[in-house]
C-alpha cells in the first residue's frame, strides 16, 4: 500500500507520517508545498529529514505566490502573536495566523501526486484545536469531510484522505507520536525562527505555546531546544521514554 502524506515538517505531520506507516504504508510519499512562509526554509528542511529517516520519497512543490498579500501573521503581514491557541481560539473568528483557504491548495496538491503516483490514501495531521471556534477553518470537520468526498469524486474513487487526529487535542498527538516512536526530535514547528547558529525555535508564537504544553502535560522535555528558557520541572526527558528504532 502506498500513501502520501502532506508532510510540513512539523510535529502533527511528522505523526500523520507514522500513523500512516502504523496503519499499514508499505511505500510513503511525502509531499511538502512551499507557499512563502516565514518559516517555510526551516520547515522543509525539519521535512527532508523526516522523509529521510522513515525512507520516504519527497516532493517538494513550490506555490506560485497567491498569499503573498495575504492578511497573515505567517506571511509576514500582521504581528505574530505571544500566545497560546486557546486564548486565540477564545477570541472567535479566524487565528492571525490564518491563511486563507491554504489547506485546499495543500490537499489538492497531495491528492494529484497520489493519483500520478497511484497511492491509495493521502494522509493529513490536522487535530481538534486547530478547528476549535474555526480559528482554522480550513482544519474543521465540516471542511475535511467536503474535501475527502472531493478527493474521491475527483480521484475516480482511487484516493481517500484521511485525518486520523482530527478528534484529538495537540496533547493526544504528543503522546500518539510517542507511542509510535515517531522522531520528534526532527520535526520544526515554530512560525517565527530566530536567526541564531543554529537556528532556533522561538518558544512564544502559537505553535510553540501549544507544543511546548503538549510536552508537558506528558510530563516529557520536548527534545527540540528553544531560544527562551522552558520550564520542564518534573518533566522527563525524551530518549528515556522513547528510543525509536528505525521503521
Amino acid at each position: 500500500m502506498k500513501v502520501v502524506v502532506l508532510l510540513s515538517g512539523g510535529m502533527d505531520s511528522c505523526t500523520a507520517m507514522a500513523q500512516a506507516r502504523a496503519d499499514g504504508a508499505e511505500e510513503l510519499v511525502g509531499v511538502s508545498v512551499q507557499y512563502g512562509s516565514l518559516h517555510q526554509a526551516a520547515e522543509t528542511s525539519a521535512a527532508c529529514q523526516i522523509a529521510d529517516w522513515y525512507k520516504a520519497a519527497h516532493r517538494i512543490v513550490q506555490l506560485p505566490g497567491i498569499f503573498q498579500d495575504a492578511d497573515s501573521a505567517l506571511m509576514g503581514n500582521r504581528p505574530m502573536p505571544h500566545m497560546s491557541y486557546q486564548e486565540i481560539d477564545d477570541q472567535q473568528g479566524p487565528s492571525p495566523t490564518v491563511v486563507p483557504f491554504r489547506n485546499a491548495s495543500l490537499i489538492s496538491i497531495a491528492t494529484t501526486i497520489a493519483i500520478v503516483e497511484k497511492a491509495k490514501y493521502v494522509y493529513v495531521g490536522m487535530h481538534s484545536e486547530d478547528a476549535h471556534n474555526f480559528a482554522y477553518p480550513d482544519c474543521t470537520p465540516e471542511f475535511l469531510g467536503s474535501m475527502a468526498a472531493a478527493v474521491y469524486v475527483g480521484s475516480y474513487h482511487e484516493v481517500m484522505l484521511q485525518f486520523p487526529f482530527i478528534w484529538m487535542s495537540k496533547v493526544d498527538v504528543c503522546m500518539r507520536a510517542m507511542d509510535l516512536s515517531a522522531p520528534l526530535d526532527l520535526t520544526w514547528s515554530c512560525y517565527n525562527p530566530v536567526q541564531s547558529t543554529p537556528i532556533q525555535q522561538c518558544g512564544r508564537c502559537p505553535t510553540c505555546v501549544e507544543r511546548i504544553n503538549a510536552f508537558r502535560v506528558n510530563g516529557i522535555m520536548d527534545p527540540v531546544p528553544y531560544a527562551v528558557p522552558v520550564d520542564w520541572k518534573d518533566c522527563i526527558p525524551w530518549r528515556h521514554i522513547n528510543v525509536h528504532d528505525q521503521p
